[in-house]
């Protein structure tokens, strides 16, 4: 990993080492997954990775927020966020790798 974050690089190449696809080949790869998880969660849709997790958009209505700075209300518009939700065994590896 460079500088302590998983890139689509480092995916390729951890692809072409432990599959042996050709470096082009894994770099395809890793590109055609993305973008079918991209593809389904623009159609609304959830995307569940067992043992990782479940990112899935969620719909968030329009409300009054306000500047903390100035104190001054206004409009949040209604707006789609994508949310990531682990998976027990992701959180018990994490929590794992937190006790080392």
């Amino acid at each position: 990993m460079a500088g302590g974050t998983l890139t689509r690089l480092d995916l390729s190449e951890a692809v072409f080492r432990e599959v042996g696809l050709s470096r082009n080949e894994s770099a395809d790869l890793v590109e055609t997954v993305l973008q079918h998880l991209s593809e389904a969660l623009v159609k609304g849709e959830s995307v569940k990775i067992s043992s990782f997790g479940t990112f899935s958009v969620r719909s968030k209505t329009a409300r009054m927020g306000r500047n903390p700075k100035t104190g001054v209300e206004v409009p949040i518009n209604p707006r789609r966020v994508l949310t990531f939700r682990p998976s027990h065994l992701m959180k018990e590896r994490v929590d794992a790798g937190n006790k080392s």
